[in-house]
């Protein structure tokens, strides 16, 4: 891959944008979800789509657990990869071809500059997740110096991202360039040699390890307080009473999938692995349970100062889209009381805790999990990140 194949300055014109956003919706017949008339008059089977263009991955893992444990309580309920560009995420749920998405913040504030009626419910990841990948020994804490240098992205919308990252931390964004390197490829082009730095996240700086990608990071998880990914509907959606009372429940099984892999990340990793066995084969125990933990550690944030499982800090909210506002990514203010709400949270949180221990606790593990130390895991979950 080279810096030919897409190279762009700091900004992503709305031009660029629609042409995304009608490549994909080119591929949303592939979906296979119903008809816009349909949703309209009911949810019928709940779609689910991904923001990375697969499911196999440990990512969403509180959606498996809860399955595999019962907790949608016989909600017709469908997951989806979506297309690897960026934005489908936001694009299906607009159109109705998905019902739920799964975006970065900066998707989620395209969305918003493209005038797409959504509002997220529930605020998955309670701290950043993202991070810069370097290889070993080129990497600094001090983001400024990637000014003049190249990041590279699996997806063009990733810069959505990327920018206001850096620009939270001081980095004149202009002098930053861009390379789409492809999904799943721009980790690889990294370790190649190909640019200076590579978007990444947690989770996924474990599933690098185990595709021979041994990288050092500057860790958002340590260093940022911009929000990450959250679940978006339709505003019009929270407006239908069976449709609401439909989300409650529906995001009350993912809240008990989170409180299961909290109590027992090795149950989570195993629902998983079931489900994908290739990523079982890749992966292994060891990395699988290192992924979950780092995730973990994201959704989960300080719970003694959120309102539960999906609850959004209004503050940090606030900060992102007053940042994004200030480097152009968006051009009108966003109040983020008025794109977010916690509505749904009381409802969705409300389940016995103790049960869904009681759950976690009861799974018999298999001999690979069962032989691993987790706090072990823990003490070094944070090894790779810059010295």
């Amino acid at each position: 891959m080279t810096t030919d194949n897409f190279v762009r300055q700091a900004g992503i014109s709305r031009r660029y944008f629609l042409q995304v956003t009608g490549a994909g919706l080119v591929t949303a017949t592939a979906l296979g979800v119903t008809g816009l008339k349909a949703r309209a008059e009911a949810y019928g089977k709940f779609t689910w789509i991904s923001p990375r263009g697969t499911l196999e991955v440990l990512d969403d893992y509180p959606y498996w657990a809860a399955k595999k444990a019962g907790y949608f309580d016989g909600l017709d309920t469908d997951m989806q990869p979506g297309p690897s560009d960026g934005t489908a995420t936001v694009k299906f749920v607009d159109v109705g071809q998905a019902d739920m998405g799964f975006p970065s913040p900066g998707v989620f504030s395209f969305a918003i500059q493209n005038g797409m009626k959504l509002k997220s419910v529930f605020h998955m990841g309670a701290r950043d997740t993202f991070s810069i990948a370097f290889r070993k020994g080129e990497g600094s804490n001090d983001l400024k110096k990637l000014e003049g240098k190249t990041i590279l992205l699996g997806s063009a919308a990733w810069q959505s991202i990327t920018d206001p990252l850096l620009a939270a931390q001081g980095v004149d964004i202009k002098k930053v360039k861009y390379v789409e390197a492809g999904w799943p490829t721009w980790g690889t082009a990294l370790a190649g040699g190909q640019g200076d730095a590579a978007l990444s996240w947690e989770g996924l700086r474990a599933e690098w390890i185990a595709k021979g990608l041994d990288f050092e990071y500057w860790l958002g998880v340590k260093n940022s307080k911009l929000p990450a990914n959250t679940f978006v509907v339709r505003s019009a959606d929270l407006e239908d009473p069976d449709k609401k009372a439909f989300l409650e429940k529906y995001l009350r099984g993912w809240a008990m999938g989170l409180e299961f892999g909290y109590q027992n990340p090795r149950a989570a990793v195993e629902a998983v692995f079931e489900q994908f066995p290739t990523l079982a084969k890749n992966l292994g125990p060891e990395l699988g349970t290192t992924s979950i933990l780092q995730q973990i550690n994201v959704f989960r944030g300080d719970m003694d100062k959120r309102g539960g499982w999906g609850s959004h800090d209004m503050a940090s909210w606030q900060g992102f889209f007053d940042e994004i506002h200030k480097i152009g990514q968006i051009t009108n203010p966003v109040k983020a009381e008025d794109v977010c709400t916690n509505d749904l949270i009381p409802a969705a949180n409300t389940f016995d805790k103790a049960k869904v221990k009681a759950d976690a606790d009861g799974v018999k593990l298999s001999e690979g999990f069962a032989a691993l130390d987790v706090e072990k895991i823990k003490a070094h979950l944070f090894d790779s990140a810059v010295k």
